[in-house]
């Protein structure tokens, strides 16, 4: 067991699903604020018609920060072709008038390479659809990456917290072709797997900070509150005595940010699976 050390400065690129759970965009959030930190990139998977994308660039101008580049990417799951639609119509979640802004094909794939030429570490907080598409189209390239993903499923859940099965890990069973792909091909693979996110929760004394925090934070609250209230996670809170009785949010995507930052709250440990 190891503690990786806090960087103190960092060129990362963000391939994320963002537009449904809030954690995506609170992890967003988080990057923009962390010292030393830059965001060369973020490119948007399972992204039908450039939906995600438009959200992606809605939180990046309420933090004034419309100089970091938004890619549209994959649109489908690699495993099925289905289609996973952001919360965009839901006004809780966005404001109407969030066009989207698809990108051309291949565009992600480009942003992608361009990344790890560079030597950027890739943060993956989505499915790993972008990530298998850029291994099949540029076979090898994934050997020189050092990617950071939010998913896989190691260990069960610690006692106390939901005793959920590896089907709830969203990232990788909703494109499970993508996962086995990047799992296979990816030089420097670090998972934050779910059982672990599970420990690090939004919480109701959070929101008043949150709200406070400008107009993408008072966003990013107004959503979390959405999300609780739509999976009842309140019950769920009071059901399992690992989980704080004012649980508003997992955040699952913040964890993975922070550890591909060197958080010293995280521990690495190196694994033959």
């Amino acid at each position: 067991m190891t503690m990786r050390q806090s960087h103190a400065s960092a060129r990362v690129h963000l391939d994320t699903d963002l537009g449904g759970d809030p954690d995506d965009a609170c992890a967003l959030a988080m990057l923009l604020g962390w010292p030393g930190v830059e965001i060369a990139a973020i490119t948007t998977t399972i992204d039908p018609g450039g939906q995600r994308a438009a959200c992606v660039s809605h939180c990046l101008t309420l933090a004034g920060r419309q100089e970091v580049p938004v890619v549209a990417g994959e649109e489908a799951s690699l495993t099925t072709r289905a289609i996973a639609r952001p919360a965009t119509t839901d006004e809780r979640y966005w404001p109407d008038g969030i066009a989207p802004t698809p990108s051309p094909p291949g565009a992600a794939v480009e942003m992608l390479a361009r990344s790890v030429r560079q030597g950027l570490t890739v943060i993956a907080i989505g499915p790993l659809t972008n990530l298998a598409q850029l291994e099949r189209a540029r076979p090898g390239c994934l050997g020189g990456a050092h990617v950071v993903a939010m998913g896989g499923w190691i260990d069960p859940p610690a006692d106390g917290l939901p005793p959920w099965r590896p089907e709830r890990d969203w990232n990788v069973q909703w494109d499970t072709h993508a996962a086995q792909t990047v799992a296979a091909a990816a030089g420097d693979l670090t998972l934050a797997p779910l059982p672990v996110t599970l420990e690090a929760h939004l919480r109701e004394r959070d929101l008043p900070r949150l709200h406070a925090c400008g107009p993408l934070g008072a966003l990013l609250a107004r959503q979390s509150e959405a999300r609780r209230d739509d999976l009842r996670l309140a019950r769920l809170a009071r059901s399992h005595a690992g989980l704080p009785d004012d649980l508003v949010n997992f955040h699952h995507d913040p964890v993975t940010c922070a550890v591909a930052l060197g958080w010293q709250g995280a521990a690495i440990e190196e694994m033959r699976l």
